[in-house]
Parts: C-alpha cells; structure tokens; sequence
C-alpha cells in the first residue's frame, strides 16, 4: 500500500517541489493550497489537489473531511508547509492583523493536524513535518509578528512530540533559512505560501527549495526522525550562535541598523 503523505502550501516553492519529488518516490501525494487556480493546476499534474485556507475555520474542516475521505481513514506524513509572514514593527500592527499572523502560522495548523490525527495514531506510525524558520530562533527588528508565530509553532511542535511518545508518530521541524521562491522579495505585510527573508542575507546564502528534500526525506523515512532539521548555512550559524552567544550580544548582532 502507498503512504499517503499531505502536503499544504504547494502553490510554489518548498511544497510544489516536494510533492513533486515524493511522488517520484512512491509515496501517494496530497497536495492542499489556497487559490482555486492552484488546486486545478496541481490536478493538472496529476495530484490529489484539495482547496485549505488555514485563516478559515470551515475550509480547514472541509479540506481534512476529504483527506480523510481520500485516504480511508489512513494518513502517514503530515507536512505542515504553508504559512506567510506579516512584516512591520509591532507598534505599526493591530490585533487583528497579529491575529491573522497566528490563524495561519499556529492555529489552522494546530486544527488541521488535529483532525487529522486520527488517520495517524491508530495505526501505530505516521509523521507530522512542520516548516518552521530560522525566525522560530532567533528574532530581528520588523518581523515580530512572524517571529512570534513559529517561535509559538515550535513551541507547540516540541509539546506534540512528548505527548504523542510511544504513539508511533513521530513530530519534527525543518527550519529553512532563506530559500529561494517567487515571494522571495515581498516583505511588507503580504501573504505567501513561503517564508521570506531578508533580501541582503538571501542573496549570500540563498538555496534553492530543493535544498530542504534531502531532510524531508530523512524525516519521513529514518526510524528516528530529527527534532529539527536547520537547512542552509544562516540555519546552521543562527543556531549555534543563539546556544553561544549571551542574549544581549546576539540583540546587538541581529538589530543591524535598527
């Protein structure tokens, strides 16, 4: 029996080129995205393509009834992709729009996953991968709308992990760092399927989406998945430096000119 393996956010960029690649590896692909051009253009491809906006509460118990419809009741990866980042200095956001930043990036997520637990728990294995950030670590001046949301995703990812122990499925993040996507440049408050970086740091250290399946991968099919899984070289620096560094040290580090 093919694994069947949901994937959300894959309009472009990480879950476009991975659902691509999981297919190629057997694995039985869902794909989930918000536009409606999106989904018919995944069912071009040949996708299982179901419609999910995570701000909306109706779309996200619609979209896991047909996954649970599609899959019979038997789910094994979960690869929480999408999510958007929403820029701006906190005194410049109101609490909608931090609401906003937290239904996509946090609650849709936590309600989706939910639902669809039990096509996981019962047959004793099944993982759920969120994509996470490096701005799950470390903060920077302008983007703390974003930075709160998937320090609150990791959170919340390390606390499904312990309670889900022994259960057989197993929990892990994949932080990114900056990748290369169509919304790679776009900064200030609009919604994407992709994180977005900052564009000095990205044209350094950019990589290409594909640089995150080699981890995706592992995290599927290892015995004993990663509990994270940082992919380019500002991951790898960001995470160590935030072990090392005192706290006021990395602030004066990552302020920049702000």
């Amino acid at each position: 029996m093919q694994k069947a393996v949901l994937i959300t956010g894959c309009s472009s960029g990480i879950g476009l080129v991975a659902a691509r690649y999981l297919r190629a590896r057997g694995y039985r692909v869902l794909t989930a995205c918000r536009q409606t051009r999106d989904v018919a253009r995944l069912a071009t491809e040949g996708f299982e393509a179901v419609a999910l906006d995570l701000d909306d509460p109706q779309s996200v118990d619609a979209a896991a009834d047909e996954v649970l419809r599609l899959t019979g009741n038997r789910l094994y990866g979960l690869f929480n992709n999408a999510g958007y980042g929403m820029y701006g200095r906190l005194d410049t956001l109101s609490r909608s729009q931090l609401e906003q930043q937290f239904s996509a990036n946090l609650f849709g997520i936590h309600q989706l996953t939910r639902r669809l637990l039990p096509a996981m728990v019962p047959h004793g294995e099944g993982r759920i991968i969120q994509t996470s950030s490096v701005m799950g670590l470390v903060c920077t001046p302008g983007r703390g709308a974003y930075t709160a949301s998937k320090f609150a995703l990791e959170a919340w990812s390390d606390t499904l992990r312990m309670e889900l122990h022994g259960s057989g499925v197993q929990v892990s993040l994949i932080e990114p760092g900056p990748i290369a996507t169509s919304f790679s440049t776009n900064l200030t408050h609009t919604r994407t399927d992709q994180p977005v970086t900052n564009p000095a740091i990205a044209r350094c250290f950019t990589l290409p989406p594909e640089a995150v399946l080699p981890k995706l991968r592992h995290a599927l099919e290892s015995p004993r998945s990663r509990l994270r899984y940082p992919v380019t070289l500002v991951a790898h620096a960001l995470t160590g430096l935030r072990r090392l560094l005192p706290g006021r040290c990395l602030d004066w580090l990552l302020r920049g000119k702000h």
